[in-house]
């Protein structure tokens, strides 16, 4: 096999949440960008119609994916139209409303992170494992965050963010386990600093991501690409329960 062979996405299916922006946006563009034909998940209308008129590849679904009943009902429509679900990219999330320590913040706001982070990924998966069960293939990536394996505190209080992201990190070590009898793959990609339109919010906010990163710089949204084709693709065909970071070396320190 060539190396395009091994990481292609080409005619497979796949269901993106969080796809309006940011991050998922640039994973819905990769994949359609390689012939995947991608199904985009978010509550943002404005972002998801921007996405599909860039890419004919890109079907908009407008779903909240704490709602059980609209994700089980995306996945019936993707199987209407194509015989598997191939790769599934449970990437919404959102963070803490402010930078607080664990007392000082509103209950409500905390369970809102971790039911839209950690409750939005058990959804998807509960909706798709099944079919990928059944089919006997799939990827399914669960993205979670270096904050996911060490503490933001070190620049900032985020608890309810890194409780919501290192409960997902060992999630996915629980479902690959489950599934890995059933040829399906699950694993976990933890992004640092990646600069979008909303993030860093301020220049000097972008400093502070700067130089606590090791490489001295923030990511471009383009450089989850290469670790997103992996995690999606045949050349990770015996990786599973993983978790692939990409953090300029936060990590590591």
């Amino acid at each position: 096999m060539t190396p395009n062979d091994i990481f292609s996405v080409a005619d497979k299916t796949a269901l993106v949440t969080g796809a309006a922006n940011g991050l998922g946006a640039e994973i819905c563009t990769v994949l359609a960008q390689n012939g995947a034909h991608v199904f985009a998940l978010d509550l943002d209308h404005v972002g998801l119609t921007r996405l599909a008129n860039d890419y004919d590849e890109v079907t908009p679904i407008i779903c909240d994916t704490c709602d059980s009943k609209g994700v089980n009902d995306a996945v019936a429509l993707i199987l209407a139209r194509h015989p598997s679900l191939d790769i599934v990219i449970a990437n919404a999330g959102i963070s803490d409303p402010k930078g607080d320590q664990i007392h000082a913040l509103n209950r409500a706001d905390i369970d809102r992170v971790i039911d839209v982070n950690l409750g939005g990924t058990i959804t998807v998966a509960q909706a798709s494992l099944g079919q990928m069960a059944t089919q006997k293939s799939g990827k399914f990536i669960a993205v979670a965050s270096m904050w996911g394996l060490s503490a933001p505190a070190g620049l900032f209080a985020r608890p309810a963010y890194a409780a919501s992201k290192g409960a997902i990190v060992n999630l996915v070590r629980e479902l690959a386990l489950e599934y890995a009898k059933d040829n399906v793959q699950i694993n976990a990609l933890c992004p640092g600093f990646f600069r979008t339109p909303t993030r860093p919010r301020d220049e000097q906010h972008a400093a502070v991501m700067k130089d606590y990163t090791p490489m001295g710089r923030i990511a471009e949204t383009s450089e989850i690409a290469g670790s997103l084709l992996y995690l999606a693709s045949a050349a990770s065909d015996f990786a599973t329960g993983s978790t692939l970071v990409i953090d300029g070396g936060v990590s590591a320190r």
